[in-house]
């Protein structure tokens, strides 16, 4: 029998996208405050946007923004099961942090469940003898009954670590009283047990208007509505899923315009978010289809197959238009994006896709190849290469030396030619290949690099953006980093919302009693 040393509670869902990630960030800071030491913990996450560990090992980049508002290092053990979906119905499978390969839904529950189950039970159990409270994130919701037998997520999770359940309902979708009741009527008695409270998500109005249903479904769940979560514009914290680009609303109609082309693989996009926080940066998010328009600079972002979408990006004619534009404009290009603007990505063994080898953009003197060997995974740390100084790309001209840190995950090995220049010199990480110890290429007014996080480094953009502001005739700017600025900000008052509309007493009897 297990002991029970620590203080557990869970956040589920009526459905993906209800809130459950940020109500976990927002308790994370709330008893953080409180002086506890606290972690926050999911064990199956399915998601495009992933981050690497002090271990080197990968999670979602949720569990990297909930430590970071629990003011902890983020660790596998947060999130010791990882999906990342290839498309095909087929996902990447990483295990604490590390790849197994890439299996379908079939063969991982199959196959897979139980060294799953094994891991999330010792990455818990870690998380125990380290934390005084550990916050807990469901996935989807637990009402998918079709599944219950493989659940790794939400109420198997519940029993093992003996926590209450919060259920959150997002009311934006419509139908929040049936998703509400819906979900408490499709468990079983024993998974019942365990939905102790409900909060209502993302409303906008008169909440007086809610209060008839509220007290209803009160007395349909025998359970109390904590409260409700108004919709706040003001908060800006990363996406976890690609399809939040379909229904994010990004701002075009600024000073400066950075284009982005949406790959249609694209992964780990959260590489543009330190953008949105830049008050004159608009960001025009570009489909293959579509016309790339009057931009200030391309940036080709992570792809989960690189082969697939240089492919594509020829197929529909954008290739050409991008090649055309890096003669005006800056083009950059982060992981994936990287070894499209290449000569060539060989791929004889057909590791990346069917399709093999094919020939990148040629907008970078660069090769890069996929092998056998394993995927890299690593935090990275540099310094931007001297011997950029006199190029024609002038953004790097007050930053040659200047440290940079980010994370790689990639596979391929990159070499860069004789007519380009690798843009880092790597002290920590691996970069390009296993020898040289540099990252990425310049060429131009072409750049790109392994580091994903590049643009979180302020020096690094301010300098970018400073560059084009000077080309378009406004004023540079520096002072403090806005992206971080804004980014406690909203983990701060995320954490206020919560405490001013939720009843946070019924919270803690749910976390240090366990009624």
């Amino acid at each position: 029998m297990r002991v029970y040393m620590v203080n557990c509670i869970m956040v589920q869902g009526t459905s993906s996208n209800a809130g459950k990630s940020v109500l976990v960030a927002a308790l994370c800071r709330i008893y953080k405050n409180k002086g506890y030491n606290v972690a926050p913990f999911k064990s199956q996450n399915m998601s495009l946007n992933s981050y690497t560990t002090k271990e080197n090992g990968e999670i979602g980049i949720a569990q990297m923004l909930q430590a970071e508002a629990a003011k902890v290092e983020p660790s596998v053990h947060m999130n010791p099961i990882l999906l990342k979906p290839k498309g095909e119905f087929t996902s990447n499978v990483i295990i604490q942090g590390k790849s197994i390969g890439d299996m379908d839904f079939y063969k991982y529950q199959h196959e897979y469940h139980d060294e799953a189950l094994k891991a999330i039970k010792e990455s818990l159990s870690i998380l125990e003898k380290e934390y005084d409270v550990i916050i807990i994130e469901g996935a989807g919701s637990p009402a998918e009954i079709n599944m219950r037998k493989e659940d790794l997520a939400n109420m198997e999770i519940a029993h093992l670590a003996n926590a209450n359940v919060i259920l959150v309902a997002d009311i934006e979708m419509g139908g929040v009283f049936a998703a509400i009741a819906g979900t408490y009527a499709l468990l079983d008695d024993h998974d019942r047990s365990r939905l102790k409270a409900t909060v209502i998500n993302k409303f906008r109005g008169n909440l007086d208007i809610l209060k008839p249903g509220i007290d209803r479904i009160e007395e349909i769940t025998e359970q109390p509505v904590l409260g409700v979560l108004p919709y706040d514009e003001s908060l800006r914290l990363p996406e976890e899923d690609s399809a939040s680009l379909t229904t994010h609303v990004f701002d075009e109609n600024k000073d400066i315009t950075i284009g982005v082309i949406r790959l249609p693989k694209i992964s780990n996009f959260t590489d543009i978010d330190p953008f949105e926080y830049e008050e004159d940066v608009g960001i025009k998010m570009i489909n293959i289809n579509d016309d790339i328009g009057d931009v200030d600079a391309l940036i080709i972002p992570g792809t989960r197959n690189s082969t697939e979408d240089a492919y594509e990006l020829f197929e529909s004619g954008i290739a050409e238009k991008i090649i055309e534009k890096s003669k005006e404009i800056p083009v950059v290009g982060i992981c994936g994006g990287l070894q499209i603007l290449g000569d060539k990505i060989i791929d004889e063994s057909k590791k990346e896709s069917s399709i093999g080898t094919i020939k990148g953009l040629g907008l970078l003197n660069i090769i890069s190849q996929f092998e056998k060997s394993d995927k890299i995974v690593k935090q990275s740390v540099g310094k931007i290469s001297e011997n950029l100084k006199g190029i024609s790309l002038e953004i790097f001209k007050n930053i040659l030396g200047e440290e940079v840190t980010g994370y790689e995950i990639h596979e391929g090995r990159t070499k860069v030619g004789n007519n380009a220049l690798p843009l880092i010199n790597v002290e920590k990480g691996l970069g390009n290949d296993d020898e040289m110890m540099v990252d990425g290429a310049s060429e131009g007014n072409v750049f790109g690099t392994y580091f994903h996080g590049i643009f979180h480094n302020y020096n690094f953009r301010r300098e970018f953006l400073n560059y084009l502001r000077s080309k378009k005739g406004f004023e540079v700017k520096n002072g403090a980093d806005p992206y971080e600025t804004q980014k406690d900000y909203s983990l701060n008052r995320i954490a206020e919302i919560v405490e001013e509309n939720l009843d946070m007493d019924i919270i803690d009897d749910l976390l240090f009693k366990r009624r």
